[in-house]
């Protein structure tokens, strides 16, 4: 013994795959594994199908039902997602549990009937494994033979004790499992003609009914209204059967639903209402028969916010038509789009732009959410780099320096997309360079996190203070050195930009540098007479920074520069930012 791994056994377990001839070399000459090495051996010696050393290592002491961890738990879970039968038997046989939970299925039972492996299924019950323990994607062994559409395996689980109607998983019981795919039909009927409680709420779903409506069981959907499913019942990802159905092209469905009474009006979910659904996609008779069904046009949630707005952002000009016939509000505000007009613009949608303005669309409107596309139309159309729109919405009138959004401008945001004209025709139009607020605090500092240097000269010469504090890297200058960009900096100093202010992500531009090790940015600091004692930030100094990030060569420099190399506190962790 000694050494990092105390013995030869131990050193080469860990890579087993690569050194599993030197395993057995070592086993066969009488190495004594301890239980914690030799559950690990056995776990991998199971995966990788080496029946000789499972042996090995059960005869001396290894515990079949010991978990070390990772995402395939005991032997036996190792085992059977390997599809190892001989290995399989074998820990059974030593008492193996099938009942232990923990792996990415739940337990073993519930991964042969994801795989479809009857055989292997049939084993674990007779030894003694429990169909009814819930976990694993999808909830359990009888929900894994719902989804993978195993009528074979669904009717050996049911006819050996398995609960219909346990609720576990995404989709809560294995009839919602089986109602989401079409393909499933007949798994689904059988589950029905088995006693499967239709009015079970919960999962993704949220129902029967609509779990059916969005896989396109109609069938089903007719089985499940006989029976009494409302399809008004609320709940999952969709809020209604109906909804589910419109936004899943089943039209079908929907045309049923509507004729059992679905309510047309019903909001919630990914699409608002059924009426969202059908516009986003571009269902033009389907958004007829709703609004013959009392669908209200300006219910406002979901996603697109409102009917109109959806229908602008797929720029669907024949629905948001027959909208407007049946008097849709143009102005009506919606969460992430905001308005039709800042949705179309948002895609550089000219046409539909152009009819909105015709309908009375406000230009100026701003969101009622922080959206990262931009609070405005404007800021919507600079964000998504449509040139040609940004000159109709200011021929309109549009605020080039309103403020609102993520980016609090317009000129914010084309800089922060990289938009080199767009930001020409902003300044053109008066846009203030200097205004203060949003993520990046100013338009300098968006256009040095873009790495785009021209822009930088540009928005310099039309007078951006280059020491402005703010947003998220507290001044234009730590951003540049946090994108490693040399030229930026150089234009940035010889502006006037003062590297010792404090604040921001970084605490100071010195510690960006450092943190991203830009050793070439760390000396122009210093050379530009930067403190490299300046305190701030997580790693309060510059040379704690470097310290921490392993740049051995920066804090050389740091020290020759006059760093105190106090390393007291500092963290042993490496940091996982990516900023």
């Amino acid at each position: 013994q000694g050494g990092k791994h105390k013995t030869a056994l131990q050193a080469v377990c860990p890579d087993y795959r690569a050194n599993f001839d030197i395993v057995k070399i070592l086993l066969k000459h009488g190495a004594q594994p301890d239980i914690n090495l030799a559950t690990s051996i056995l776990q991998r010696a199971s995966y990788y199908r080496d029946e000789e050393v499972v042996c090995t290592v059960l005869k001396r002491g290894a515990n079949p039902n010991a978990a070390r961890g990772g995402s395939d738990g005991t032997a036996l879970q190792y085992a059977v997602n390997a599809n190892n039968v001989s290995i399989t038997k074998l820990l059974l046989e030593h008492g193996a549990d099938p009942n232990i939970q923990g792996d990415r299925h739940g337990t073993p039972l519930a991964a042969v009937a994801d795989m479809g492996n009857l055989e292997r299924l049939k084993e674990l019950l007779q030894h003694g494994a429990n169909p009814n323990i819930p976990g694993g994607p999808h909830g359990g062994a009888l929900h894994a033979a719902a989804f993978s559409c195993d009528v074979q395996i669904l009717g050996f689980l049911l006819n050996n004790g398995a609960d219909i109607n346990i609720q576990s998983g995404k989709y809560g019981t294995a009839l919602q499992a089986a109602c989401c795919h079409k393909k499933n039909l007949d798994i689904s009927k059988i589950l029905i003609q088995h006693g499967a409680n239709i009015h079970i709420k919960g999962g993704y779903h949220g129902t029967m009914l609509q779990a059916a409506s969005y896989g396109g069981q109609l069938e089903i959907v007719n089985i499940l209204l006989k029976m009494g499913a409302d399809p008004n019942d609320t709940g999952g990802f969709h809020m209604t059967a109906l909804q589910a159905a419109c936004d899943t092209w089943h039209f079908e469905i929907a045309d049923v639903l509507l004729a059992n009474g679905a309510d047309t009006n019903i909001a919630g979910g990914e699409a608002g209402t059924a009426l969202q659904a059908a516009a986003v996609h571009g269902a033009t008779e389907m958004v007829k028969i709703l609004l013959e069904h009392g669908a209200e046009i300006d219910i406002q949630g979901g996603k697109y916010g409102s009917a109109l707005a959806a229908a602008a952002y797929t720029g669907r000009e024949d629905i948001m038509e027959i909208l407007f016939e049946n008097g849709a509000d143009v102005n009506i505000q919606g969460n992430y789009y905001g308005t039709a007009l800042q949705a179309a613009c948002r895609e550089g949608r000219q046409a539909i732009v152009e009819m909105l303005f015709e309908k009375g669309a406000d230009v100026n409107s701003q969101g009622l959410m922080v959206c990262v596309d931009g609070n405005t139309a404007l800021q919507a159309a600079c964000s998504g780099g449509h040139q040609a729109t940004v000159k109709v919405l200011l021929e309109k009138g549009a605020d080039v320096n309103s403020q609102g959004g993520f980016y609090c401008t317009a000129l914010q945001a084309a800089c922060a997309q990289g938009q080199q004209a767009i930001v020409d025709v902003l300044l053109e139009e008066g846009a203030d360079v200097n205004i203060q607020g949003g993520y990046y605090g100013t338009a300098l500092q968006a256009a040095c996190s873009a790495r785009d240097q021209d822009m930088v000269e540009v928005l310099l010469e039309k007078g951006a203070d280059v020491n402005i504090q703010g947003g998220v890297y507290g001044t234009a200058l730590q951003a540049a050195c946090a994108q490693g960009q040399q030229a930026i900096v150089d234009v940035l100093l010889e502006e006037g930009a003062d590297a010792n202010i404090q604040g921001g992500y970084y605490g100071t531009a010195l510690q960006a540098a450092c943190i991203k090790r830009r050793q070439a940015i760390v000396k122009t600091l210093l050379k530009q007479g930067v403190d490299p004692n300046i305190q701030g930030g997580r790693y309060k100094t510059a040379y704690r920074a470097a310290y921490h990030y392993g740049s051995v060569s920066i804090m050389q420099m740091l020290k020759e520069y006059g760093a105190e190399t106090d390393l007291d506190s500092v963290s042993v962790f490496k940091s996982t930012n990516n900023m």
